[in-house]
């Protein structure tokens, strides 16, 4: 492993911070509801986070085996109280505080009555009871027609599938329904009493039409929906009218601060890390995972296993999105009963060609197959496969995800220059970026920073409330340079990933 010297470890990324007596106002506060946890943190000018000054809450989805993934939403709204109680009543922060933003995991709904009150969980992303309406729909309309559209395909994932399979199985809760929202439209509204969507945001349902930054009628009609009942579209310089200053006045260092409509969490870790021009591919790897390059121009065509999503009238986010990053190094250590196993370590050994061969599936695919039922698949396990050999297949089969949609990027993203991984599966299996570098054949620049996401939360609102701030840098933790020798082995393994996914997913 080729690795620059005297470089910090993972574990050192808490450092980048700054004393609030040296931050440069104006200070902003950005909140982050992810699939583990929500979390806040107050950031300066510079896109520094401001130490002392944040907050995290975990939660987790509930999961069940028919593809059922939600959360509370009333929970999130309580979580994000609790962040900005703790972190935002401070009297010394008085007047420095001119911006508060949110992003969330993408791909939320939930619906409200006309009380402004939930009437049904926050199904999230990776619920995929929807599949078999999502079937229905490819049927129907011309997928790839869909994506030179919204600039996303069919998915259950997305919006489309999902509003069908509600008036399927839960027609009371349609009619009921005044309207239906992301979960971050959901937390402001109560907390602000307004809400909008962030162009991220929704570009991430798959009903806006990435062209002109409206929601797509001809989208609405295929869901079953009116554009009555969505919220209006904000993109990321534009902040929240109509806040309720009395539900505010409750924070004293939010007095002054304006308050942005929700942003979808991948383009704020891409933004994080630096991912903000079109010669920087950043890998995303927590829960879930993907890879983005932030193009400032609207390509005319989009490869068929990725997603383009609109963000303002200039730019949009290119890439692909895995469902089982992170949750798949979970499910190993539970499953697998790995306790005092150090999956780094088992990353960092030798290939070896009795790895089993593994498509690391456990809640469905969306890049590059955008296969909803997909599931994992072990193959070529033997007598003499133990559990060690399991977790590297699991391994080797993500890093394969990444090199498929690392395979159609070449073709759209013509300008990247650097791969910048991050995210907490980087930090706490740094080693498994040797088999990712080894897989993609290229260096890859290994960037920790804690709270990265929030941290382009907070780069997004300083666009227009400190545009003559340099932000601040961050060095990388090191880089991953690719073992050439290891090059036929990997060859080897992504050919029978594609054999056994032609044979097991193609087509589902």
């Amino acid at each position: 492993m080729a690795k620059h010297k005297d470089t910090p470890r993972p574990d050192d990324g808490v450092e980048f911070a700054v004393e609030l007596k040296k931050a440069v106002d104006p200070l902003v506060m950005a909140l982050d509801v992810g699939s583990t946890a929500s979390r806040g943190s107050l950031h300066d000018a510079t896109g520094a986070p401001v130490r002392g000054y944040r907050h995290k809450v975990p939660h987790s989805f509930t999961t069940n085996s028919d593809g059922t993934s939600v959360i509370d939403p009333d929970q999130v709204v309580e979580e994000l109280t609790e962040i900005l109680d703790l972190v935002c009543d401070r009297p010394e922060l008085a007047g420095r505080v001119r911006g508060v933003g949110l992003d969330t995991f993408a791909s939320s709904l939930v619906g409200v009555n006309e009380d402004g009150d939930a009437i049904t969980l926050c199904f999230t992303y990776a619920d995929s009871r929807c599949a078999p309406q999502l079937a229905q729909l490819r049927k129907e309309l011309d997928e790839r027609e869909v994506q030179d559209i919204v600039g996303a395909r069919l998915h259950t994932s997305y919006l489309a599938p999902r509003f069908r399979w509600l008036a399927e199985t839960q027609p009371e809760i349609m009619e009921e329904a005044a309207r239906w929202m992301s979960i971050g439209e959901y937390v402001w509204l109560k907390l602000l009493g307004t809400t909008a969507a962030g162009t991220a945001t929704a570009a991430w349902t798959g009903l806006l039409n990435r062209r002109s930054g409206n929601w797509d009628q001809c989208m609405l009609k295929a869901a079953g929906i009116t554009e009555d009942v969505l919220s209006p579209i904000l993109d990321p310089d534009q902040p929240l009218p109509d806040v309720d200053p009395e539900r505010t006045e409750r924070w004293e260092a939010l007095s002054d601060a304006q308050w942005y409509a929700p942003v979808a969490d991948g383009l704020c870790a891409n933004v994080g890390v630096g991912g903000d021009n079109q010669q920087t591919m950043v890998v995303s790897a927590a829960t879930s995972g993907a890879m983005r390059v932030l193009l400032h121009h609207r390509p005319n065509d989009i490869p068929p296993g990725l997603w383009c999503y609109r963000i303002d009238s200039s730019r949009c986010l290119l890439g692909g999105a895995l469902n089982d990053v992170g949750r798949a190094i979970s499910w190993l250590e539970t499953t697998l009963n790995l306790d005092g196993v150090d999956l780094d370590e088992i990353a960092a050994e030798a290939v070896s060609p009795s790895t089993p061969g593994v498509l690391p599936f456990l809640t469905g695919e969306r890049s590059t197959g955008w296969a909803g039922s997909a599931r994992t698949a072990f193959v070529d396990v033997s007598a003499s496969t133990d559990a060690t050999g399991m977790a590297r297949g699991m391994l080797e089969g993500i890093a394969a995800s990444y090199r498929r949609v690392a395979d159609e990027m070449e073709e759209a993203a013509k300008d990247v220059e650097k791969i910048v991984a991050a995210g907490s599966v980087t930090q706490g299996l740094p080693s498994w970026l040797q088999i990712l570098g080894d897989y993609l054949g290229k260096p890859v620049i290994h960037q920790v920073m804690k709270r990265s996401t929030a941290r382009g939360t907070a780069l997004l609102m300083l666009e227009s409330l400190a545009p003559d701030v340099e932000p601040a840098n961050h060095e990388p933790a090191g880089t991953y340079s690719p073992q050439y020798e290891t090059r036929e082995y990997y060859d080897g393994v992504h050919e029978r990933f594609e054999r056994v996914y032609d044979a097991l997913v193609a087509g589902s």
